[in-house]
């Protein structure tokens, strides 16, 4: 297979605090890879290494054929769609929301004063379409529910046809209806054989679309395990991840995580003693 990401003994410090600490991590053309972690274990970190948007204190990360260092970013931003707060928090509540899409084709945010092609406009209202908000077009990004806003944020992300594309917590926010229903659109895009190359980043596994193949279980900045979804996502790597027992459990290709009852603990619906 194509080699998209490769990181090589990485280390990322800010000051005196090491965010990550010799992370090596492989992703390969097809896969789809979620990244799953406490606050602070240093996910969001990685998807701006893969944005590169960043660049590692230590070791060698190679991105798309490219080294970062060694390429020029803006050469290989276009090539890259991210969707996530990091974006979402620059776009102004007033942009219209085909221009919010359109304005991807120049890696920028907010539109200006650019000319843009018949086939850009064409292919924005055609990623709108695909995220069954073509009919907000000419809404303002600001007036749309929160569902609203991450199915936008993730047709502008696929504006350019990224080889690959970055998801910062796609469904943080929202309610249940919103979740299950966006959940349902990335199962689809996962399983889509010409869909980019994906990265997910979520804290709750029960946001996991179907269609994932691989984990990252990050703590601390260390991966703990990373490999194939199936084999490596165990409730003991959870546990070595969380620091504390976790119990797992997985129907229909959807997962979800809880601390079991300790043993010395009141059952539920019993009466609690010295309060």
């Amino acid at each position: 297979m194509t080699l998209v990401a490769q990181f090589r003994d990485v280390f990322l410090r800010r000051g005196t605090a090491t965010i990550l600490a010799d992370l090596s991590l492989t992703i390969e053309e097809g896969q789809r890879w979620v990244i799953v972690g406490p606050n602070g274990a240093g996910k969001t970190t990685i998807l701006s290494l893969l944005a590169a948007q960043s660049f590692p204190s230590a070791g060698t990360i190679s991105l798309l054929g490219e080294t970062l260092g060694r390429v020029d970013v803006f050469d290989l931003r276009p090539r890259i769609g991210i969707a996530g707060g990091t974006v979402a928090d620059r776009i102004s509540g007033r942009e219209k929301v085909l221009d919010v899409v359109l304005s991807a084709a120049y890696g920028i945010i907010g539109r200006w004063r650019e000319d843009y092609f018949t086939e850009d406009i064409a292919r924005a209202e055609r990623m709108l379409e695909n995220w069954g908000v073509k009919d907000l077009s000419y809404r303002t990004f600001g007036s749309l529910s929160e569902g609203e806003k991450k199915r936008v944020e993730i047709a502008r992300a696929l504006m350019t046809d990224p080889e690959l594309l970055l998801l910062d917590e796609p469904s943080a926010g929202l309610d249940l209806s919103g979740r299950e229903q966006l959940l349902q659109s990335l199962a689809e895009l996962c399983f889509d054989k010409k869909a980019p190359t994906i990265v997910l980043v979520t804290h709750h596994l029960e946001e996991i679309p179907r269609g994932i193949t691989d984990v990252l279980l990050l703590s601390n900045g260390r991966a703990i395990a990373s490999g194939p979804l199936s084999e490596t996502l165990t409730a003991e790597n959870l546990s070595l991840t969380y620091e504390m027992p976790i119990a797992l459990t997985e129907q229909d290709g959807r997962w979800t995580a809880y601390s079991p009852l300790a043993p010395d603990s009141p059952s539920p619906g019993s009466e609690p003693s010295g309060w």
